[in-house]
């Protein structure tokens, strides 16, 4: 696997970590400005995910280089 693959995953992987962890927020009792800070978060931080999947993707059709 490249490095930059190899790059782009470990980013998603933390991405992830920090997307659940404002998911923990916004299951626990609803506080309003608490989780309003955590929906936004969540859904900035999917928007990342998403876009890093796409580039995981674009680099695995992009033939390496020798």
């Amino acid at each position: 696997m490249s490095e930059r693959i190899e790059t782009l995953k470990k980013a998603r992987d933390r991405m992830i970590e920090d997307r659940d962890a404002h998911a923990k927020v916004l299951a626990a009792p609803f506080v309003r400005d608490t989780a309003e800070r955590a929906r936004n978060k969540f859904v900035e931080i999917q928007a990342l995910i998403d876009a890093l999947d796409r580039a995981i993707s674009g680099e695995s059709l992009v033939p390496v280089k020798n």
